[in-house]
């Protein structure tokens, strides 16, 4: 009797044993749903929801695209350790990390817990725009809520470019000492940041800021009134999670065209995250918890934290975790996407970069070294000659008879000889008028010019005028009976002037003795994305077709008082004769 009660006691029942594989396979599923990518393969890199093999580890490494740095100088900081650094904990020790400032930068290093002797080992990069240069290396003690405090600081002088080696620096309290190595190197102009192997500088953002902010008549949203960034940087996508340090602290995740952004208020403990994707190397799954999957998000080596202090990395590389998102898939999923975006902008941006260098190249006469001539070496030429405008911006604003000749379109309108140009410009009360002669050019087939002048604004967004660059590409078949006139505008001193610029393209047809079929299509051509881009390009449009009904009566005009004087000529060398 006692066995068989005992028996009964410790063997399980039938029902009790389907309740306990019921929750087993339902643990199992939710791991496999939250902790492991689809596809198998634990915690493996994914770029825009593919997994990423050891072969592609490079492209990953590039995600930031090719930026080119303006800045002469390279400043490499080594954060290597610290020694003997005051005890702001009850129990003797510290939390100790670094803030590391060079120039107008700055860059946070990770923080190591409970340790007066932390071992960093971290890379910081700075782009300068002269030496010497200043680097001021700050050593600050992690509170979970309270301000942390400053454990102590140094400030180390670079004069010339070169290398230091290791160098223990006292810092400016009662005890501590800070180990860096500093090189300095002095880059080539235009010099490409990934083949010299350097991250950690925002090209964009010390860019504009160097040539005064841009002015946006527009509310702020929360990447200006939280994160200060520029007017024209708009927040994406918006996500509740967590940044993981000490605990999880809660707040929100902002994702824009240029930045990854948190930002939280826990206990009156303000953080703000700002990540450029420039210095994101990877973003990969992972995992806070079981039920709590999360995003980690790598950045380069030399890149360095951006507002808190980020995880610290074997390799050398900062991190920044992020959980408890309502659904981590999607986020992802996002990143990568934005990620991809970055990517393929910068190169983008590169491209009309080298494009526009290339187009005022060749329309400069110091550019050109043979002058415009028809021949067959340049008719073999043409299957390697590039567009000179972006043809699928174009749409049509003009399409009616004009009484003149293609030919005669060109010499009376166009030529280096033709006053056409001087007199729009003058009834439009332009000023500064400065215009280039017509040459040959190997990039692009027909003949070019660049022209120069300051433009008066009609736009309540612009100011009163401003300086205009416009590049002017001609082309004349060989029976003088097509022509096609194609010009690029680009405005100086207007908000986002350097983000766009103006295509348009005059094909002219004879279709009799005296006159011919005028067609006009114009579009805006953006560089770079910016907030304001669907105003501009209609503004632009339209401002444009204003200028086309101005100038056609004003070649009408001219047309007319030429034909009439050469009639007049005429005459009287007839009569003369008779």
């Amino acid at each position: 009797m006692v066995f068989d009660a005992a028996f009964k006691f410790l063997v399980p029942s039938w029902w009790e044993l389907q309740v306990t594989l019921a929750a087993a396979v339902f643990a199992f599923l939710a791991y496999r749903f939250f902790a492991v990518p689809s596809g198998g393969g634990g915690h493996r890199v994914f770029v825009n929801g593919s997994p990423v093999s050891d072969d592609d580890k490079d492209k990953i490494a590039h995600l930031k695209g090719d930026v080119l740095i303006n800045s002469p100088y390279i400043v490499k900081v080594e954060l290597l350790a610290a020694k003997n650094l005051i005890g702001a904990n009850l129990n003797g020790t510290s939390d100790p990390y670094a803030i590391i400032t060079c120039g107008l930068e700055k860059r946070f290093s990770s923080m190591v817990p409970g340790s007066r002797n932390p071992m960093w080992g971290e890379e910081f990069n700075f782009s300068v725009d002269e030496l010497p240069v200043q680097i001021i290396v700050t050593i600050y003690d992690w509170d979970i809520i309270w301000k942390s405090t400053v454990l102590g600081s140094a400030s180390i002088p670079v004069e010339i470019d070169g290398e230091t080696g290791p160098v223990w620096y006292t810092l400016d309290s009662a005890s501590g000492q800070v180990c860096l190595h500093i090189k300095t190197l002095k880059l080539d102009k235009n010099s490409s940041r990934d083949l010299n192997g350097y991250a950690g500088t925002n090209a964009r953002r010390r860019t504009l800021e160097k040539h005064g902010p841009t002015i946006v008549h527009q509310k702020p949203g929360p990447l200006q009134t939280i994160f200060n960034l520029l007017p024209d940087e708009v927040a994406q996508h918006k996500y509740s999670c967590a940044l993981e340090r000490s605990f999880l602290y809660h707040g929100r995740m902002y994702v824009s065209a240029w930045h990854i952004c948190f930002h939280s208020n826990v206990f009156s403990k303000q953080m703000r995250v700002i990540i450029p994707f420039e210095d994101i190397d990877e973003i990969k799954r992972s995992q806070h918890a079981v039920i709590n999957p999360s995003i980690t998000i790598v950045l380069r080596m030399g890149a360095g934290g951006h507002g808190v202090p980020p995880l610290g990395n074997p390799d050398g590389r900062v991190r920044y975790k992020f959980a408890s998102f309502w659904n981590r898939n999607n986020a992802l999923r996002v990143l990568h996407r934005a990620a991809k975006n970055h990517r393929e902008m910068l190169e983008a941006e590169k491209k009309a970069k080298m494009q526009s260098a290339l187009r005022a190249h060749s329309s400069s006469i110091a550019g050109a070294k043979k002058q415009y001539k028809t021949s067959e070496e340049n008719l073999a030429k043409a299957e390697k000659f590039q567009p000179f405008i972006k043809e699928d911006v174009l749409s049509e604003i003009y399409s009616d008879v004009f009484p003149c000749t293609a030919n005669d379109f060109f010499k009376l309108l166009l030529d280096d000889g033709s006053s056409f140009t001087n007199e729009y410009r003058r009834l439009r009360k332009d000023t500064n008028l400065i215009m280039g002669q017509w040459h040959a050019s190997d990039e692009f087939d027909g003949q070019l010019r660049e022209i120069k002048f300051r433009c008066v604004c009609n736009s309540p967004m612009c100011p009163p005028d401003t300086a205009m660059t416009e590049w002017q590409h001609a082309v004349v078949s060989p029976d003088k009976k097509n022509l096609v006139f194609e010009t690029v505008q680009l405005a100086h001193d207007v908000p986002f002037g350097s983000y766009f610029e103006i295509h348009c393209r005059w094909c002219v047809e004879q279709n009799s003795a005296s006159s011919s079929r005028l067609s006009i299509k114009v579009g805006a051509h953006f560089k770079k994305w910016c907030v304001m881009q669907s105003k501009i390009r209609s503004g632009a449009v339209n401002e444009y077709k204003k200028e086309v009904e101005m100038m056609l009566e004003v070649a009408r005009s001219h047309i007319h008082s030429l034909t009439t004087i050469s009639k007049a000529g005429s005459s009287n060398g007839i009569q003369e004769n008779v």
